[in-house]
C-alpha cells in the first residue's frame, strides 16, 4: 500500500541518545544510534522504499520522564523540541512532530504542549508514562490530583496524546528480578502502560474531558483482549471507584490504538473487532522495529482493503487534520 503514515516513529536528542543503548545489543547500538539522531536521508530512503508518505517524529524512551531536576527536565525538552521542529522544517512534506513534555512541572508542560501546537506546528504530544519528580523514587503518574490543570490546558488544543511505554522504576520491578528479558518492549512496557491507561480512565479523566484522545501503541498494549473483564470485575467489586461510563466505553470513545512493533494479523483483527478500524492506525516503532518488516506484513495482511486503507493512511489524516 503506498501513503502510510506512521505516528510512533523516533528520534533522539543528543542529550537522550543514551536512553535507548540497553534495548540493543552492542554490536548493534552504533548502528541505532545513528538511526536514532537522523530525522533525514536514512528514513526517507526506508519511507520510500516500503510505500510511507509520513512519520510524525517523537522523542526516545523515557528521556524527559526520567530526569528528575525539574529546571533541567523543563529546559531538555525544549531542546528537543526544538531540535525535532528544525529538522521537521527541512521535509515538512514528510515529516511532523509530537512535543515530548516536562509533566515534572505540570504548568510548564501545559505552556510547553501550547508552544509546540502553536508555534511549532507540531500534531500532539507523546509521553513517556510516568515522571520521576524530584528524585529517581518519587513516581507520579498522570491521573495524580496535580495534573488536573494540565489536562484542562491539553484538551483545550484539541489534539492527541500518546501515552507511550517506559520501564517501571527498579525498586518497583521485583516481579522481574532474576527475569531482565521481561524487562522493556518483550513485556514489562505493556503491563505498565496498559495499567497507566486503566488508571486514566479511573480517574475520570475522560468524564471531565470527553472529547480528550488518547493513543497507545502496539495494538493496544494487550487492552482489546482483556477490556471486558476489567469491566466484569470491577462491576462485581467496584472498591470505590466512582465513574460514569465503563472502561470499555472510555476505551472505544476516548482512545486510538496503533500497530506499532507488533506485526500480528490475529491482534490486528481483534483490535479491528474491539475498538472499530476507525480506531487503529499504522505504525512501525522506528527505528526500534524496522519499517521493512512492518510495512511487508501490514501490506498483505488479510483485512478488507478499505480497512487497510483507513488504517494506513485515512485515519491519521482524519485525527492529526493532515494535508498530504
Amino acid at each position: 500500500m503506498k501513503g502510510k503514515i506512521g505516528l510512533e516513529e523516533h528520534f533522539s536528542h543528543p542529550d537522550t541518545v543514551g536512553d535507548s543503548e540497553e534495548y540493543f545489543v552492542a554490536e548493534k547500538w552504533d548502528e541505532m544510534k545513528k538511526r536514532l539522531v537522523d530525522v533525514g536521508e536514512i528514513r526517507l530512503r526506508l519511507m520510500d522504499q516500503h510505500g510511507m508518505e509520513m512519520m510524525i517524529i517523537s522523542l526516545n524512551s523515557p528521556a524527559i520522564q526520567a530526569i528528575g531536576n525539574v529546571s533541567k527536565a523543563t529546559e531538555i525538552a525544549r531542546r528537543a523540541n526544538d531540535f525535532l521542529a528544525e529538522h521537521i522544517a527541512k521535509r515538512a512534506d514528510r515529516f511532523r512532530g509530537f512535543a515530548a513534555l516536562p509533566l515534572q512541572d505540570p504548568d510548564a508542560a501545559a505552556l510547553e504542549a501550547h508552544r509546540c501546537v502553536a508555534d511549532l506546528g507540531f500534531v500532539g504530544a507523546l509521553v513517556n508514562g510516568f515522571s520521576q519528580v524530584g528524585d529517581e523514587e518519587t513516581v507520579v503518574y498522570l491521573d495524580d490530583a496535580r495534573y488536573k490543570g494540565f489536562w484542562a490546558e491539553f484538551a483545550k488544543l484539541n489534539r492527541p496524546f500518546y501515552l507511550h511505554p517506559r520501564d517501571p522504576i527498579a525498586s518497583w520491578a521485583r516481579i522481574y528480578d532474576g527475569h531482565p528479558w521481561l524487562l522493556g518492549s518483550a513485556w514489562a512496557f505493556g503491563v505498565e502502560t496498559a495499567t497507566h491507561a486503566l488508571r486514566l480512565m479511573g480517574s475520570g479523566l475522560f468524564d471531565r474531558h470527553p472529547d480528550l484522545q488518547v493513543i497507545m501503541g502496539h495494538h493496544g498494549e494487550g487492552l482489546p483482549f482483556l477490556i471486558w473483564r476489567v469491566d466484569h470485575r470491577v462491576a462485581t467489586a467496584p472498591r470505590g471507584i466512582q465513574i460514569q461510563k465503563t472502561f470499555q466505553e472510555y476505551f472505544h470513545r476516548n482512545f486510538y490504538i496503533t500497530t506499532s512493533g507488533s506485526f500480528r494479523t490475529q491482534a490486528l483483527i481483534n483490535s479491528i473487532s474491539e475498538i472499530g478500524s476507525d480506531r487503529v492506525l499504522f505504525s512501525t516503532d522506528y527505528p526500534f522495529e524496522e519499517v521493512s518488516d512492518a510495512a511487508t506484513w501490514f501490506d498483505a495482511a488479510s483485512i478488507a482493503e478499505n480497512d487497510r486503507e483507513k488504517i494506513g493512511r485515512l485515519n491519521a489524516i482524519r485525527l492529526f487534520g493532515l494535508t498530504v
